[in-house]
C-alpha cells in the first residue's frame, strides 16, 4: 500500500509517499480502508521534528474516515464488522504509519460510526479538532454564574468547534478572530466577536486555540481558568488563574456524540481543498502559507 511518511525533518520537501506492507489488526483493533484523511497543523509539527523521532520513519496523519476492512479477535473488536463506515482518531505523533495511507490500524475503542449527513472528505475533518475542543471545554466547566469564555482563533478548526460547543452548553462566548471572519464566528453562536479589543481580566476562562500564551492569560479574571491546545506549552499561573493544556485522547464514545451533533446540524465541517495522496507535499506547502480556511484533506 501507499503511505505518507517522513524519514528526515524539514519543510514540505521531506514528505514522501512510499510503498509498504498493509498493517494487520491485533486484538482490540480494526483496520480501516482510508477514504479520506485530513491534514492538521500537528502533522506539520511532526514533519518539522517538534515531537522528536529523529532517525525513524514516521507516518503522518491523525484523522481518518473510511470503511472497516478487517478486525482483530472477534471477542475483542466485536463492536465493528467488515464493511462498517467509520471515523476515528489515530493518536500519536511518532508512529510508523499514520492515517495518510491507504489502510490504517486503530484501536477499536477509538472508532465511531461515520456521519450520515456528510461525505467521507468532510467526515475526516471531525475527529482531532472536535475532540480537542470538547475535551478542552471539559477542563473549563465554569462555576455557577461564571460562564464567560473567550476563544482565541475562533474561526479556526479547533476554535470554531469550541465556540459552537460552548454556546450549546450555555456559555457566554466571545470569539477572537481576524477581520473578515466575524460573521462566521457569530454564526457559530458567539455573542461577541472581536479582532483586537480585549480588556485584561475580562473573562472567567480562555480557551487559547490560537496559542497566544501570556497575552491570552492576561484576559482571564483573577482565579479564572486558561486552557491551551499544546501540552506543556501553557504559560505559568498568575493571579490564581488555573492554567493547563489539553492533550487530546482517542475516545470513540465521545467521538460518536460529536458525530451525532454533526448529523443534527449543531456542528459543521469545513473543507478547503482535497489532494491526492501523491500530492501530500503540495498540501503541506499550502498549509504552511497560513491562510487556509477549513481543512485540507488527502484522498488515497
Amino acid at each position: 500500500m501507499r503511505a505518507v511518511v517522513v524519514n528526515s525533518f524539514g519543510g514540505p520537501e521531506v514528505v514522501e509517499v512510499v510503498e509498504t506492507e498493509a498493517p494487520r489488526p491485533g486484538a482490540r483493533q480494526v483496520r480501516i480502508k482510508v477514504a479520506a484523511a485530513s491534514l492538521n497543523p500537528v502533522d506539520a509539527g511532526v514533519r518539522a521534528g517538534v515531537f522528536g523521532g529523529a532517525g525513524e520513519r514516521i507516518g503522518l496523519g491523525w484523522d481518518v474516515a473510511g470503511t472497516v476492512d478487517a478486525v482483530g479477535a472477534v471477542d475483542a473488536a466485536g463492536a465493528w464488522s467488515v464493511g462498517d463506515e467509520v471515523v476515528a482518531l489515530h493518536y500519536g505523533a511518532v508512529k510508523p504509519l499514520g492515517t495518510h495511507a491507504e489502510y490504517v490500524v486503530v484501536d477499536a475503542d477509538a472508532v465511531a460510526p461515520a456521519p450520515a449527513t456528510v461525505d467521507a472528505v468532510h467526515a475526516a475533518t471531525l475527529p482531532l479538532n472536535a475532540l480537542t475542543a470538547a475535551q478542552a471545554l471539559d477542563r473549563l466547566e465554569p462555576a455557577p454564574g461564571r460562564s464567560s469564555l473567550l476563544v482565541t482563533g475562533a474561526a479556526g478548526a479547533v476554535g470554531g468547534y469550541a465556540v459552537r460547543l460552548a454556546a450549546q452548553r450555555g456559555m457566554a462566548v466571545t470569539g477572537l478572530a481576524r477581520e473578515g471572519d466575524e460573521d462566521f464566528v457569530r454564526s457559530l453562536g458567539a455573542r461577541h466577536v472581536t479582532s483586537d479589543a480585549v480588556a485584561d481580566r475580562e473573562f472567567d476562562a480562555v480557551l487559547d486555540a490560537a496559542v497566544l500564551g501570556e497575552p491570552a492569560l492576561a484576559w482571564v479574571r483573577d482565579g479564572g481558568r486558561y486552557i491551551g491546545v499544546i501540552p506543556h506549552a501553557e504559560p505559568a499561573s498568575v493571579r490564581g488563574v488555573e492554567t493547563g493544556a489539553v492533550e487530546v485522547s482517542a475516545d470513540g464514545a465521545r467521538l460518536a456524540e460529536l458525530v451525532r451533533l454533526l448529523d443534527e446540524g449543531v456542528l459543521m465541517t469545513r473543507v478547503a481543498e482535497t489532494y491526492a495522496l501523491e500530492d501530500a507535499a503540495k498540501a503541506h506547502a499550502l498549509l504552511g502559507e497560513g491562510s487556509v480556511r477549513g481543512r485540507l484533506v488527502l484522498v488515497p
